[in-house]
């Protein structure tokens, strides 16, 4: 396939996200607006910005990395997945099938991405919000596809075509929105075949009992087949177990890695080291004296420091330009160079860097 037909594949791909926005932001009004009605609001405003900062950035990289986003699963198919010319994969069958397949295989690196620190370096994003409503969904990892893509290059081999994994990809995605929220209770026999809104609130639970629990993207059945599914019980506290206390989005990218760095250079011998790259994300080398502080589940509270009106309106600002300008290189991708695109993803970066900074720095004088 020539290089135009792959940038079709890649484009197909970023716009169809970009169609959902604007029901996605609906979405999260009409969440809103219910929580407050049921007094029980969700939302906060300097979570919600640091939420969808992630999800700019995500999408802001991901022009940058075509790559690894659709190009490796491209090279491959092109070289020995489209040789096998099966039709199959095009029929309603066939895509039931794929769409099987990739939930399956999603299934194992969410899992290995919960207990191999390196991954988990890259997915840790989604899990730093204290919250959990609609804007959690769109806390996306700008480095998880760069890492992880090698989990769906057997598709490719099995000639699943690009277009249809793009598809499926961006479906699922769009699925996994509507199941973070608190507003929507259990569902009987739903929730023993598809991952819910209750399902979900376990995966991002803290409490000892729900940790590296119900990883499946769609279907929960994968859960229940290899022993990591586990039913909602008591009120789910959401985060990380080092509660990542600042809305800095580049702080934010680079927390676990930090802490695999730290290991590795206390660490007194080379199997150590190393270790500290493929571990558990809780494992620390026997040389380090006093682990990060965790948070307890049963006392720990959101991280929420003052800011004036001012600076909320600052903050506003600051993610539109942000939010507009992602915007603009989705539509014209085909048109940017590469040396354009990185720096729009640096301005990008630095304008949410500001935002964060805005709602962590306390109130100015004129809020006291």
């Amino acid at each position: 396939m020539s290089r135009t037909m792959r940038l079709l594949d890649q484009a197909m791909e970023t716009n169809l996200i970009l169609s959902f926005i604007p029901l996605f932001l609906v979405l999260m009004a009409i969440e809103v607006a219910y929580g407050i009605w049921v007094r029980n609001n969700t939302y906060r405003l300097n979570d919600v910005i640091s939420s969808l900062s992630q999800g700019l950035i995500s999408q802001s990289a991901a022009i940058c990395t075509p790559l690894f986003q659709i190009g490796a699963y491209q090279w491959i198919f092109n070289r020995v997945g489209n040789r096998l010319d099966f039709h199959f994969w095009e029929t309603g069958y066939g895509w039931i099938l794929a769409l099987l397949i990739y939930d399956f295989t999603d299934y194992w690196l969410h899992r290995f991405s919960h207990h191999c620190s390196f991954f988990w370096g890259a997915h840790v994003i989604h899990h730093q919000s204290q919250f959990f409503n609609l804007s959690t969904a769109l806390r996306q990892e700008s480095l998880y596809p760069l890492i992880g893509c090698f989990f769906f290059f057997p598709m490719a081999l099995l000639g699943i075509p690009v277009y249809e994994y793009a598809s499926i990809s961006v479906f699922v995605l769009v699925y996994q929105f509507w199941i973070h929220t608190e507003h929507i209770g259990r569902l009987s026999w739903f929730d023993k075949v598809f991952s819910s809104p209750s399902n979900h609130r376990v995966h991002h639970a803290i409490n000892d009992e729900y940790i590296n629990k119900n990883f499946a993207a769609v279907f929960i059945v994968w859960d229940r087949l290899f022993g990591t599914y586990q039913v909602e019980g008591s009120k789910c506290i959401y985060g990380t177990k080092t509660q990542f206390n600042s809305w800095n989005p580049i702080k934010a990218l680079t927390f676990s890695y930090a802490q695999i760095l730290h290991n590795c250079s206390v660490a007194t011998n080379w199997p150590d080291r190393l270790k500290a790259f493929y571990k558990d994300p809780s494992w620390a080398p026997d040389s380090l004296s006093g682990k990060p502080a965790r948070l307890n589940p049963a006392t720990g509270h959101p991280y929420s420091p003052p800011y004036s009106r001012f600076r909320r309106a600052l903050v506003v600002v600051l993610f539109l330009l942000a939010f507009t300008m992602v915007c603009f290189s989705i539509l014209y991708e085909d048109r940017l160079r590469w040396v354009e695109k990185m720096l729009s993803l640096m301005l990008v970066c630095l304008l949410l860097y500001c935002a964060g900074r805005f709602m962590e720095s306390g109130p100015p004088k004129d809020a006291r």
